[in-house]
């Protein structure tokens, strides 16, 4: 994990100063909320539907034993007892009072952790695979390139203040865990034809009011120019991009307008024009960064006791088998704990599971866990001996669910509980549908299927790149909600395609049973929900949903 260097420290501790004088000037009335709104944009926080709420920032997800105990004492301290796992792979309190936030800042601050450009129109968290250094097939771990990012984007001068928030996400992967083609950059490490590494650029992807897909802007880029060529994407971009209008503020627009052509040939000429040694990271700091992302000392490990415990544990059994992920060095893997139980909130964890996880990961996982943009957590450095005592120490608090990657694993947003934006309820309806396919054999029959529910437009539930994508409107006071199918997030992108006219609230899981129905009617032997529906296509399934 990256550790804060003198700097870090210093330019984290100096901002939380600058917050916490905002915040007194604040509360007594020499800053209108009107001033006041860019300042507390700027460091996280966001006035919601009934509350302030926080959003921490958890670098590429990559959190250490310490952190997550900080996370939970927070929770505890200044708000109701959890928090909220997001798909940018960060935390976010829905409950903190205006007079805490700047001590909650020094608590993050002290185990080096803050929440500068969680908000605002700026360059967001930089996300990752959340089995960065683990996966076998990787080229190189993506989160040294995503330390690099940070470094660089963090209170840029020039890219404080864009038309829009700015999204970028790297993979080292040629299968993509982190939706690299729907963000405004999306960045895979690959090797070229004489066996360098650099890096594959996508711009223009995005979802929200106007879902993309991303675009390929350089098939191939050197690994030295990874940040003079953003530098010189995110000119063109501030250069054209419209301050007029919001909803049409977004790289993914401009993109379309120029094409991916014309964007393309404005930015290699601002490439060509700068200076690239001056805005280039320095070798020796990238190698300082990389050392501290250096593969775990892991020797391989036999297995020992795990075929006993899966013959005697069952459920045991179907949690290794569905939540785990092959490790590179023999006998370990990373485990996902779901935070999908039946009829939980997706993504929310209470502070005495996230003590439980930071135990775990402290004991059995080299102090090490990634939030993932499917808004689970990731053990990544798990011998297959030990991995009966984390399934017991998960079983203790109730996030031992077998269902990663299956229809009880829902993605959803805060929704209309929480959300100041939001026109209908998100978490309800995952609620509500996880509870109907409670049965884990039902859901392992099932097989694949990823269900993504947003609240409103802004789609932060990810419901255009759902295998199942749930939308909900208000329409004339009533909540409405639009399905889209085949939906997929992964190297094979695909926007959702709509079935029909809307649901109300109490139909929705009823519809989702429909289209399970259907496709469990349609499929051929070992497809999976998306096979099947791009083989079949949509008619099948929207005769099932409306022929009557």
């Amino acid at each position: 994990m990256y550790r804060y260097d003198e700097f870090d420290h210093r330019f984290v501790r100096e901002r939380v100063g600058q917050f916490r004088d905002q915040v007194d000037r604040r509360l007594k009335g020499e800053l209108t909320e009107e001033e006041f709104k860019p300042l507390r944009l700027m460091n996280g926080l966001y006035l919601q539907l009934h509350a302030y709420m926080l959003r921490v920032a958890i670098p590429y997800g990559t959190l250490s034993g310490r952190q997550m105990r900080m996370l939970a004492h927070i929770a505890e301290t200044y708000d109701r007892g959890y928090g909220h796992f997001t798909t940018r792979q960060n935390i976010q309190y829905n409950w903190p009072k205006l007079k805490d936030v700047a001590d909650i800042l020094d608590d993050l601050a002290s185990v080096e952790m803050h929440a500068i450009q969680t908000s605002g129109n700026c360059i967001r968290n930089t996300t990752s695979d959340p089995y960065a250094g683990v996966a076998p097939e990787e080229i190189e771990d993506p989160r040294i390139t995503a330390e690099v990012i940070r470094q660089w984007s963090s209170l840029h001068p020039e890219f404080t203040f864009l038309g829009r928030k700015f999204k970028i996400a790297v993979t080292g992967s040629e299968h993509d865990r982190a939706a690299i083609k729907v963000h405004d950059i999306g960045i895979q490490i690959r090797r070229n034809a004489a066996g360098e590494t650099g890096y594959r650029i996508l711009a223009g992807g995005g979802q929200g009011r106007t879902p993309m897909i991303g675009q390929e802007l350089r098939a191939f880029l050197p690994k030295a120019d990874l940040l003079p060529y953003l530098e010189a994407a995110l000119r063109i971009y501030n250069l054209h991009g419209r301050r007029d209008n919001k909803f049409k503020a977004r790289i993914k627009i401009l993109v379309h307008e120029l094409g991916i052509e014309e964007y393309g040939r404005q930015v290699e000429e601002e490439f060509a024009r700068l200076d690239r040694a001056a805005i280039a990271a320095p070798s020796a700091e990238v190698a300082r960064i990389a050392a501290y992302f250096a593969p775990p000392d892991l020797a391989p490990r036999d297995p020992g006791s795990l075929a006993r415990a899966k013959a005697a544990h069952p459920g045991f059994a179907a949690w290794v088998e569905q939540n785990t992920y092959p490790h590179r060095v023999p006998g370990h893997v990373a485990a996902t704990v779901s935070l999908k139980p039946v009829g939980g909130a997706p993504g929310d964890a209470t502070a005495d599971q996230m003590r439980a996880i930071a135990d775990l990961a402290e004991r059995y996982s080299r102090d090490e866990m990634r939030v993932t943009h499917e808004q689970n957590i990731v053990l990544p450095h798990v011998a297959e001996a030990d991995l009966f005592a984390v399934y017991r120490g998960l079983q203790g608090v109730g996030i031992d669910a077998p269902n990663l990657g299956l229809i009880t694993d829902i993605i959803a947003c805060p929704g209309l509980d929480y959300c100041g934006l939001a026109t209908a309820r998100s978490i309800p309806v995952a609620q509500a549908i996880s509870t109907r396919f409670a049965d884990p054999a039902r859901q392992r029959e099932i097989g694949p299927l990823a269900i993504k529910i947003s609240g409103c437009i802004n789609a932060c539930g990810h419901h255009h790149v759902g295998n199942i994508g749930i939308l909900g409107l208000d329409k004339a006071g009533v909540e409405s909600y639009q399905i889209t199918l085949g939906g997929d997030a992964t190297e094979t992108a695909a926007l959702g395609e709509r079935t029909g006219r809307g649901f109300g609230f109490e139909e929705v899981p009823e519809v989702v049973e429909k289209i399970v129905d259907t496709y469990l009617a349609a499929r051929e032997p070992r497809e999976t929900f998306l096979q099947t529906y791009r083989r079949v296509g949509m008619e099948p399934f929207k005769e099932a949903l409306y022929a009557a």
